[in-house]
C-alpha cells in the first residue's frame, strides 16, 4: 500500500494545517515595508493586492501602513483565520479569489504581494491577471521566507529531517525558481530586482514541532513517517537548544518589479 501523501491540491494543502500556520509561522521583517514604503510608494493611500494571503502574517504589516488591503486566498480555513483576526479593521477587505482570478476590478491596486504563496501560482495566468489589476507602472512583489540551511548544525540537522521524511519536499521548493530563472519570464527581462534581508525565529520544542507541521510536506498523524519525523526533531532540538530554545534563521528574499 503507497503511503500517504500531501493533498496534491495548492488549495487545499493547508486547511488542516491553520493553526500550526498561526502559531508557528516566522514573520518578516519591518525592512521588507520599509521596502515597498521606499520603492513601491505603499502608505495610507495605496491600495495593495495581497495574494495568497494565507492566515494573514504578512496582510497584518500592510494593514499597520493605513493600506486599504485585498486578502486574496482562495482556501477557506486560512481566510477565515484572517477574517477572524481583522475583523472591524476598515483597511481589510477579504476576497475569496485565486492569483489567477482574484475577482478584483481593472486597475484596482498600485501594489500586488505574493508572500510565501507564488511558488503555487500558475505563471502565466497570474501574470495575465496581475497587469490586469494593476494600475499603469504598478508594482509586484514576491516574498519568501528562506532557511539558511547551512549555517548551523541545527540547520543541517533540520534540513536533514524536511528531505528524509517530507512527502515531496524538494518537488515543492520555492528556492526552485530563482534556480529555474523564472522571474525574467514573469516579470520581463530586467523588470525586477531581488532584495534581501536577514530574519529568525526562537523557538522552544512545541514551537518547532508546530514550525514542521506547519509545512505542507510534512506528513500528518497516521502516515508510517509521522512518528519517526517527530522523534527526529526531538532528538535535534536536545542535541542544539540552548536555554529551551534553538534559532532558525532565514533569509527574507523580495523579488520586486514592474512588469513589462
Amino acid at each position: 500500500m503507497a503511503m500517504p501523501t500531501s493533498d496534491p491540491d495548492p488549495l487545499r494543502r493547508f486547511s488542516d494545517r491553520v493553526d500550526d500556520y498561526v502559531r508557528y509561522r516566522p514573520g518578516y521583517p519591518p525592512a521588507v515595508i520599509g521596502l515597498l514604503q521606499a520603492e513601491a510608494g505603499l502608505g495610507p493611500a495605496s491600495a495593495v493586492a495581497d495574494v495568497g494571503a494565507g492566515t494573514g502574517i504578512f496582510t497584518r504589516l500592510l494593514l499597520d501602513t493605513g493600506a486599504k488591503v485585498f486578502a486574496v486566498e482562495p482556501n477557506e480555513a486560512m481566510r477565515g483565520a484572517a477574517e477572524g483576526q481583522f475583523r472591524g479593521r476598515g483597511n481589510f477587505i477579504s476576497v475569496p479569489g485565486t492569483a489567477e482570478a482574484t475577482g478584483l476590478a481593472d486597475r484596482s491596486a498600485g501594489l500586488v504581494t505574493c508572500a510565501q504563496a507564488f511558488h503555487w501560482f500558475d505563471p502565466e495566468r497570474t501574470r495575465r491577471e496581475f497587469r490586469r489589476l494593476l494600475v499603469p507602472d504598478g508594482w509586484c512583489a514576491l516574498i519568501w521566507n528562506t532557511a539558511i540551511v547551512g549555517g548551523s548544525e541545527f540547520a543541517r540537522g533540520y534540513e536533514r529531517i524536511k528531505a528524509e521524511f517530507g512527502t515531496d519536499f524538494h518537488a515543492i521548493r520555492h528556492e526552485n525558481l530563482e534556480a529555474l530563472n523564472r522571474f525574467d519570464p514573469f516579470f520581463g527581462a530586467g523588470a525586477w530586482k531581488k532584495h534581501s534581508f536577514e530574519n529568525f525565529q526562537s523557538l522552544d520544542l512545541p514551537g518547532l514541532r508546530g514550525r514542521l507541521l506547519s509545512s505542507s510536506y510534512a506528513p500528518k498523524a497516521g502516515d508510517p513517517r509521522h512518528l519517526p519525523m517527530l522523534a527526529a526533531v526531538e532528538e535535534l532540538f536536545g542535541r542544539c537548544q540552548r536555554g529551551g530554545e534553538i534559532r532558525m534563521d532565514y533569509t527574507t528574499d523580495v523579488f520586486l518589479g514592474r512588469f513589462r
